[in-house]
């Protein structure tokens, strides 16, 4: 018998309804009760993939921790570097109570060489983390929204509640710094107003209207994110080794490029400032850091991540030819992705997530 049906029936009985259960039983409750139940797929989904992107993380936090110099930074890639590691020996513990296969995913061995020369600068290091830390904030708020079991509940809670510090901190830092680049200002508007017209939504023919300040802000973090995107795929194709590896980032690079030209274009239509890029943040280094798996993997990762946030950008932007235009980005980088799986998919880099059971398979499994 349990501890929570020994408790419920002293409980019905009225046996012992005076002693108070003390917290630590209640925790002993809640922790038999979770062993009692599966993880469902979305939990299962979420943590295979915090495991496969914290894994990643940690060859390439690693290869920064050995060649920053600022030493403020520094503390900075340490702490996110120790999240990294904790998450996957965490994810790894609850995948062995399960006898669930834990992920492949990434390491120090395999993956990277720490003695290599220095690959990027350290302004890179911080708005790579910094970047990162806003990734994770939606990634963790999406494990958190969709987990139902007690455990697996509180770890994307403390996956949130750390990569929520991570922000401030790169955040603050990079403001110290004079890094950081905020997002352009717009006026105060005089009065509360309301859409009169469909005009509103135009955008293809006769005068456009002025971007809604949801328009503004999805240009310029798009741009943000592909100007980071530039300087990664510079920089990983310098020390690429396959040649169709280096091919596959070079065009990346340029699709990024382009994005950015594009968003930006539409911010200066309307007199306002586009964000700089960081081209300059990666130095002439052609030795091997990082391994082609490793970096194919984060660049199909930041493509997926542009496909979400691009949708996103759709519904926050009623003007017509800014929704057709997001379209358009999002089908050129899907097609962009789906070359890059099978380049992964030749080398057998792509690990394959945990999936549905193919129910026909198994119905013709040991018939004659």
């Amino acid at each position: 018998m349990t501890l929570y049906s020994s408790y419920i029936g002293h409980f019905k009985s009225g046996k012992n309804t005076h002693k108070i259960v003390s917290f630590l039983e209640v925790r002993i409750v809640e922790k038999e009760i979770d062993k009692q139940i599966n993880l469902t797929s979305a939990e299962i989904s979420q943590l295979w993939a915090t495991y496969m992107n914290d894994s990643a993380s940690i060859p390439v936090l690693s290869y920064f921790l050995e060649k920053v110099e600022d030493k403020e930074i520094k503390h900075l890639i340490k702490y996110a570097l120790q999240l990294s590691q904790s998450h996957v020996q965490k994810i790894a513990d609850i995948f062995k109570g399960e006898n669930h296969p834990i992920p492949y995913g990434f390491n120090i061995h395999e993956d990277v060489d720490l003695t290599a020369s220095r690959l990027f600068t350290d302004s890179y290091y911080l708005n790579f983390i910094h970047n990162m830390s806003k990734i994770g904030l939606n990634g963790h708020g999406m494990s958190l929204s969709i987990s139902v079991r007690k455990d697996i509940t509180e770890l994307f809670k403390e996956c949130l509640t750390e990569t929520i510090h991570l922000y401030e901190v790169s955040k603050d830092m990079l403001l110290s710094k004079g890094l950081y680049i905020r997002s352009p200002y717009i006026p105060k508007p005089a009065k509360v107003d309301f859409i009169k017209d469909q005009s509103f939504l135009s955008g293809f023919f006769g005068e456009k209207r002025p971007l809604t300040a949801l328009e503004v802000t999805a240009l310029y973090s798009n741009l943000q994110r592909n100007a980071l995107g530039v300087v990664t795929m510079i920089g990983f194709g310098q020390v690429s080794r396959e040649k169709e590896v280096a091919k596959f980032l070079k065009r990346g690079r340029d699709i990024a490029r382009k994005h950015c030209e594009i968003f930006g274009g539409h911010l200066k239509k309307d007199l306002l400032p586009a964000p700089m890029t960081w081209d300059s943040d990666v130095t002439d280094s052609t030795h091997y850091v990082f391994s082609d798996k490793l970096m194919m993997f984060f660049t199909t990762i930041l493509i997926g991540l542009g496909v979400q946030y691009y949708g996103q950008s759709i519904a926050i932007s009623p003007r017509r030819d800014l929704g057709i235009m997001y379209n358009r980005l999002t089908a050129e980088i899907q097609l962009f992705s789906e070359d890059g799986a099978n380049i992964m998919i030749r080398h057998g880099w792509l690990e394959e997530p945990p999936k549905a059971p193919d129910r026909d398979e198994l119905a013709m499994k040991n018939k004659h």
